[in-house]
């Protein structure tokens, strides 16, 4: 866990970095609270969100936070205070708790990341971009009817459907594949990655990311 400790080494652009600005990052992980929703495609923002946590040992633990409608840790990490989320409203609503909490902390948009399952990008593959549209994934929906469209998405692969047939709504709320969970570690170490490399260059790149090994 000791290498997402450090800032990171990755090429980027001049200029790319901010230094000495203090700014609060908001990170939202994206799933249904309840245990049996636990390991299933549709909660893959909860477990990526989980491992960041986990790997980082300035970030605090979970704390429910009644008025914000989510469960919240926060820590310090370089000159950034960063404050992760996962909301309590069920999927549908998560645009409640996400605009709560910005508005608490009066963050901007720019600075926040919602990592959520997406039907459309390949098992394998993380994409990564500030805005777009909802693709009918009801918890982005219900976060750019509160808070607008430009912030910025982690789209975690878990297409396509099999068999093709499947209703997306009952693909999305099933478990993870054999084949698949033997690459979840693989998963969440790159998205920690995507995640600390946003909160040290405080922008986040559009760009595809495959973990398979």
């Amino acid at each position: 866990m000791a290498w997402l400790q450090r800032r990171p080494q990755v090429s980027l652009p001049v200029n790319y970095f901010t230094v000495g600005q203090n700014t609060n990052i908001i990170i939202v992980g994206l799933g249904n609270p309840e245990p049996k929703y636990r390991l299933t495609r549709h909660n893959i923002g909860f477990e990526c969100i989980d491992h960041f946590v986990e790997s980082y040992e300035e970030m605090s633990g979970w704390v429910g936070k009644i008025d914000l409608k989510c469960l919240v840790s926060s820590g310090r990490i370089g000159d950034s205070q960063v404050i992760a989320i996962k909301p309590t409203t069920y999927m549908n609503l998560s645009g409640e708790a996400v605009s709560l909490v910005i508005n608490y902390y009066k963050a901007v948009t720019e600075h926040v990341v919602v990592i959520h399952d997406d039907l459309d990008v390949e098992f394998g593959n993380i994409r990564t971009r500030y805005g777009g549209g909802s693709a009918g994934h009801n918890g982005v929906k219900s976060i750019s009817s509160k808070i607008g469209e430009e912030y910025g998405r982690m789209r975690i692969g878990i297409g396509p459907k099999k068999p093709a047939q499947i209703d997306s709504a009952d693909f999305v709320l099933q478990k993870f594949s054999e084949d698949e969970r033997k690459q979840m570690d693989n998963l969440k170490r790159e998205s920690s990655a995507i995640l600390s490399e946003f909160i040290y260059a405080k922008s986040l790149m559009s760009d595809t990311r495959t973990f398979i090994v």
